[in-house]
Protein backbone atom coordinates (compact mmCIF):
# COMPACT_ATOMS: atom_id res chain seq x y z
CA UNK A 1 0.00 0.00 0.00
CA UNK A 2 2.72 2.00 0.79
CA UNK A 3 4.22 2.15 -2.58
CA UNK A 4 1.52 4.39 -3.72
CA UNK A 5 3.56 7.16 -2.22
CA UNK A 6 6.17 6.96 -5.14
CA UNK A 7 3.68 8.30 -7.32
CA UNK A 8 3.85 12.21 -7.55
CA UNK A 9 -0.14 12.21 -8.45
CA UNK A 10 -0.98 10.07 -5.30
CA UNK A 11 1.08 12.63 -3.11
CA UNK A 12 -0.52 15.25 -4.53
CA UNK A 13 -4.12 13.80 -3.87
CA UNK A 14 -3.01 13.20 -0.47
CA UNK A 15 -1.82 17.08 -0.17
CA UNK A 16 -4.98 17.96 -2.05
CA UNK A 17 -7.40 16.31 0.56
CA UNK A 18 -5.38 17.41 3.67
CA UNK A 19 -6.21 21.08 2.28
CA UNK A 20 -9.64 20.73 1.43
CA UNK A 21 -9.98 19.33 5.17
CA UNK A 22 -8.98 22.47 6.33
CA UNK A 23 -11.38 24.77 4.58
CA UNK A 24 -14.22 22.32 4.72
CA UNK A 25 -13.48 21.51 8.40
CA UNK A 26 -13.79 25.48 9.60
CA UNK A 27 -16.71 26.94 6.84
CA UNK A 28 -18.28 23.22 7.62
CA UNK A 29 -18.83 23.31 11.44
CA UNK A 30 -20.20 26.81 10.14
CA UNK A 31 -22.94 24.98 7.84
CA UNK A 32 -23.50 22.04 10.75
CA UNK A 33 -24.09 25.02 13.50
CA UNK A 34 -26.31 27.29 11.91
CA UNK A 35 -28.13 24.59 10.21
CA UNK A 36 -27.03 26.17 6.52
CA UNK A 37 -26.71 22.48 4.43
CA UNK A 38 -29.65 22.88 2.36
CA UNK A 39 -28.01 26.56 1.42
CA UNK A 40 -25.05 25.26 1.15
CA UNK A 41 -26.05 22.75 -1.43
CA UNK A 42 -27.64 25.60 -3.60
CA UNK A 43 -25.22 27.48 -4.18
CA UNK A 44 -22.79 24.69 -4.61
CA UNK A 45 -25.24 23.41 -7.82
CA UNK A 46 -25.94 27.06 -9.17
CA UNK A 47 -22.17 27.27 -9.58
CA UNK A 48 -22.78 25.46 -12.59
CA UNK A 49 -24.87 28.47 -14.11
CA UNK A 50 -21.70 30.02 -13.96
CA UNK A 51 -19.35 27.30 -15.51
CA UNK A 52 -22.06 27.39 -18.54
CA UNK A 53 -22.18 31.28 -18.68
CA UNK A 54 -18.17 31.26 -18.55
CA UNK A 55 -17.87 28.17 -21.29
CA UNK A 56 -20.47 29.74 -23.48
CA UNK A 57 -18.22 33.65 -23.39
CA UNK A 58 -15.19 31.75 -24.05
CA UNK A 59 -13.94 32.49 -20.08
CA UNK A 60 -12.33 30.72 -17.34
CA UNK A 61 -14.91 28.68 -15.91
CA UNK A 62 -13.58 28.55 -12.50
CA UNK A 63 -13.85 32.81 -12.53
CA UNK A 64 -17.64 32.31 -13.94
CA UNK A 65 -18.00 29.58 -10.86
CA UNK A 66 -17.07 31.77 -8.49
CA UNK A 67 -18.85 35.30 -9.56
CA UNK A 68 -21.99 33.33 -10.41
CA UNK A 69 -22.03 31.35 -6.76
CA UNK A 70 -20.78 34.58 -4.94
CA UNK A 71 -23.88 36.40 -6.70
CA UNK A 72 -26.11 33.55 -5.99
CA UNK A 73 -25.44 33.18 -2.51
CA UNK A 74 -25.95 36.41 -1.47
CA UNK A 75 -29.75 36.34 -2.92
CA UNK A 76 -29.84 32.65 -1.74
CA UNK A 77 -29.05 34.35 1.90
CA UNK A 78 -31.13 37.19 1.15
CA UNK A 79 -33.80 34.93 1.17
CA UNK A 80 -32.59 33.00 3.76
CA UNK A 81 -32.37 36.08 6.43
CA UNK A 82 -36.19 37.34 5.16
CA UNK A 83 -38.48 35.02 3.77
CA UNK A 84 -37.78 31.91 6.13
CA UNK A 85 -41.47 30.26 5.75
CA UNK A 86 -40.56 29.79 2.03
CA UNK A 87 -37.08 29.95 2.08
CA UNK A 88 -36.32 25.84 1.53
CA UNK A 89 -39.14 26.58 -1.89
CA UNK A 90 -36.75 29.52 -3.42
CA UNK A 91 -33.64 28.34 -2.61
CA UNK A 92 -34.56 24.72 -4.36
CA UNK A 93 -35.57 26.88 -7.37
CA UNK A 94 -32.42 28.44 -7.20
CA UNK A 95 -30.49 25.43 -7.24
CA UNK A 96 -32.18 23.93 -10.15
CA UNK A 97 -32.20 26.99 -12.25
CA UNK A 98 -28.40 27.32 -11.75
CA UNK A 99 -27.76 24.08 -12.95
CA UNK A 100 -30.79 24.05 -15.77
CA UNK A 101 -28.76 27.11 -17.08
CA UNK A 102 -25.21 25.88 -16.79
CA UNK A 103 -26.30 23.17 -18.73
CA UNK A 104 -28.16 24.55 -21.56
CA UNK A 105 -25.19 27.27 -21.97
CA UNK A 106 -22.61 24.49 -22.31
CA UNK A 107 -25.31 23.21 -25.09
CA UNK A 108 -24.98 26.31 -26.82
CA UNK A 109 -21.48 26.81 -26.84
CA UNK A 110 -19.27 26.14 -30.01
CA UNK A 111 -16.64 23.72 -30.21
CA UNK A 112 -15.34 21.92 -27.55
CA UNK A 113 -18.20 21.27 -24.45
CA UNK A 114 -16.81 20.52 -21.34
CA UNK A 115 -17.63 17.58 -19.33
CA UNK A 116 -20.03 18.59 -17.02
CA UNK A 117 -19.70 15.30 -14.94
CA UNK A 118 -16.02 16.23 -14.09
CA UNK A 119 -17.23 19.58 -12.27
CA UNK A 120 -19.63 17.19 -10.46
CA UNK A 121 -17.47 14.40 -9.35
CA UNK A 122 -14.22 15.69 -9.81
CA UNK A 123 -10.68 13.47 -9.62
CA UNK A 124 -8.23 14.27 -6.47
CA UNK A 125 -5.86 11.80 -8.17
CA UNK A 126 -5.37 14.22 -11.37
CA UNK A 127 -4.87 17.49 -9.12
CA UNK A 128 -1.43 19.25 -10.60
CA UNK A 129 0.89 20.69 -8.08
CA UNK A 130 -0.19 24.51 -9.52
CA UNK A 131 -3.40 24.35 -8.41
CA UNK A 132 -2.87 23.14 -4.93
CA UNK A 133 -1.78 26.94 -4.56
CA UNK A 134 -5.31 28.13 -4.70
CA UNK A 135 -6.46 25.81 -2.02
CA UNK A 136 -3.41 27.21 0.12
CA UNK A 137 -4.37 30.70 -0.54
CA UNK A 138 -8.46 30.10 0.48
CA UNK A 139 -7.09 28.17 3.76
CA UNK A 140 -5.18 31.13 4.68
CA UNK A 141 -8.26 33.53 3.85
CA UNK A 142 -10.62 31.35 5.55
CA UNK A 143 -8.56 31.29 8.94
CA UNK A 144 -7.63 34.79 8.67
CA UNK A 145 -11.41 35.60 8.46
CA UNK A 146 -12.54 33.50 11.19
CA UNK A 147 -9.95 34.62 13.58
CA UNK A 148 -10.55 38.35 12.93
CA UNK A 149 -14.58 37.70 13.27
CA UNK A 150 -14.38 34.61 15.77
CA UNK A 151 -16.21 36.15 18.78
CA UNK A 152 -19.08 37.63 16.34
CA UNK A 153 -19.26 34.33 14.68
CA UNK A 154 -20.21 32.25 17.70
CA UNK A 155 -22.63 34.93 19.03
CA UNK A 156 -24.63 35.12 15.85
CA UNK A 157 -24.24 30.95 15.72
CA UNK A 158 -25.64 30.58 18.93
CA UNK A 159 -27.93 32.84 20.32
CA UNK A 160 -28.53 35.57 17.08
CA UNK A 161 -30.83 37.77 19.09
CA UNK A 162 -28.47 38.41 22.12
CA UNK A 163 -25.65 39.07 19.36
CA UNK A 164 -28.59 41.73 17.76
CA UNK A 165 -28.63 43.34 21.20
CA UNK A 166 -25.12 43.91 21.32
CA UNK A 167 -24.99 45.29 18.23
CA UNK A 168 -23.52 42.84 16.32
CA UNK A 169 -23.62 43.15 12.66
CA UNK A 170 -25.65 39.89 12.45
CA UNK A 171 -26.82 40.21 8.63
CA UNK A 172 -23.20 41.20 7.38
CA UNK A 173 -21.62 37.99 9.44
CA UNK A 174 -23.51 36.15 7.61
CA UNK A 175 -23.28 37.22 4.06
CA UNK A 176 -19.57 36.94 4.82
CA UNK A 177 -20.36 33.05 5.81
CA UNK A 178 -22.76 32.60 2.52
CA UNK A 179 -19.44 34.14 0.71
CA UNK A 180 -16.69 31.81 2.10
CA UNK A 181 -19.45 28.76 1.89
CA UNK A 182 -19.50 29.95 -2.52
CA UNK A 183 -15.72 30.44 -2.54
CA UNK A 184 -14.89 26.68 -0.75
CA UNK A 185 -17.16 24.99 -3.10
CA UNK A 186 -15.88 26.75 -5.93
CA UNK A 187 -12.26 26.24 -5.21
CA UNK A 188 -12.35 22.46 -3.87
CA UNK A 189 -15.05 21.49 -6.38
CA UNK A 190 -12.03 22.49 -8.65
CA UNK A 191 -9.71 19.69 -7.16
CA UNK A 192 -12.70 16.81 -6.03
CA UNK A 193 -15.82 17.60 -7.70
CA UNK A 194 -18.81 18.77 -5.95
CA UNK A 195 -19.93 15.62 -4.43
CA UNK A 196 -16.94 14.93 -2.60
CA UNK A 197 -16.78 18.57 -1.35
CA UNK A 198 -20.59 18.58 -0.24
CA UNK A 199 -19.70 15.26 1.86
CA UNK A 200 -16.55 16.93 3.19
CA UNK A 201 -18.66 20.00 4.20
CA UNK A 202 -21.23 18.09 6.31
CA UNK A 203 -19.69 14.44 7.59
CA UNK A 204 -16.67 15.38 9.22
CA UNK A 205 -18.41 18.32 11.17
CA UNK A 206 -21.73 16.52 11.62
CA UNK A 207 -19.35 13.91 13.51
CA UNK A 208 -17.30 16.32 15.50
CA UNK A 209 -20.64 17.77 16.48
CA UNK A 210 -21.55 14.68 18.00
CA UNK A 211 -18.27 14.68 20.69
CA UNK A 212 -17.73 18.45 20.89
CA UNK A 213 -20.21 21.29 21.81
CA UNK A 214 -17.54 24.18 21.55
CA UNK A 215 -17.26 25.41 18.03
CA UNK A 216 -13.27 25.85 18.36
CA UNK A 217 -13.17 22.49 19.10
CA UNK A 218 -15.48 20.98 16.73
CA UNK A 219 -13.73 22.84 13.74
CA UNK A 220 -10.21 21.13 14.86
CA UNK A 221 -12.27 17.68 15.13
CA UNK A 222 -13.66 18.02 11.67
CA UNK A 223 -10.45 19.08 10.07
CA UNK A 224 -8.69 15.78 11.50
CA UNK A 225 -11.59 13.65 10.83
CA UNK A 226 -11.39 15.00 7.10
CA UNK A 227 -7.56 14.41 6.70
CA UNK A 228 -8.22 10.89 7.95
CA UNK A 229 -11.09 10.05 5.71
CA UNK A 230 -9.34 11.43 2.40
CA UNK A 231 -6.12 9.80 3.14
CA UNK A 232 -7.58 6.16 4.32
CA UNK A 233 -10.37 6.88 1.26
CA UNK A 234 -7.22 7.13 -1.28
CA UNK A 235 -5.09 4.19 0.00
CA UNK A 236 -8.36 1.77 -0.21
CA UNK A 237 -8.94 3.15 -3.53
CA UNK A 238 -5.52 2.41 -4.58
CA UNK A 239 -5.17 -1.09 -2.43
CA UNK A 240 -8.68 -2.47 -4.43
CA UNK A 241 -8.61 0.01 -7.33
CA UNK A 242 -11.89 2.05 -6.82
CA UNK A 243 -12.87 5.41 -7.54
CA UNK A 244 -11.24 7.82 -5.10
CA UNK A 245 -14.12 10.37 -4.63
CA UNK A 246 -16.35 7.26 -3.67
CA UNK A 247 -14.32 5.45 -1.73
CA UNK A 248 -13.24 8.64 0.12
CA UNK A 249 -17.13 9.37 0.91
CA UNK A 250 -18.13 5.67 1.82
CA UNK A 251 -15.24 5.88 4.34
CA UNK A 252 -17.17 9.14 5.82
CA UNK A 253 -20.59 7.78 5.73
CA UNK A 254 -19.65 4.38 7.64
CA UNK A 255 -17.76 6.72 10.30
CA UNK A 256 -21.05 9.10 10.92
CA UNK A 257 -22.54 5.87 10.99
CA UNK A 258 -20.20 3.79 13.32
CA UNK A 259 -20.29 7.09 15.59
CA UNK A 260 -24.13 7.52 15.72
CA UNK A 261 -24.71 3.62 16.89
CA UNK A 262 -22.04 4.23 19.34
CA UNK A 263 -23.55 7.57 20.80
CA UNK A 264 -27.11 5.98 20.81
CA UNK A 265 -25.27 3.26 22.95
CA UNK A 266 -23.78 5.59 25.17
CA UNK A 267 -27.25 7.65 25.48
CA UNK A 268 -28.81 4.64 26.76
CA UNK A 269 -26.50 2.97 28.81
CA UNK A 270 -26.10 6.71 30.87
CA UNK A 271 -30.03 6.28 31.18
CA UNK A 272 -29.69 3.08 32.64
CA UNK A 273 -29.75 3.01 36.73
Amino acid sequence: MLEALQYTFFRNALIAGALVSIACGIIGTLIIVNRLVFLSGGIAHAAYGGIGIAYFLNQNPVIGAVIFSLLSALGMGYVQRNTKERSDTVIGVMWAVGMALGIVFLDLSPGYKADLMSYLFGSILAVPSGDLMFMIVLDILILLIVALLYKEIVAVSFDEEFATVENVPVSTIFFILFGLIALTVVITMRLVGLIMVIALLTIPPAIAGIFYKDMKKMMVAAVLLGMLFTTCGLFLSYSFNLTSGATIILTSGTAYGIAQIGKAIHDKRALQP
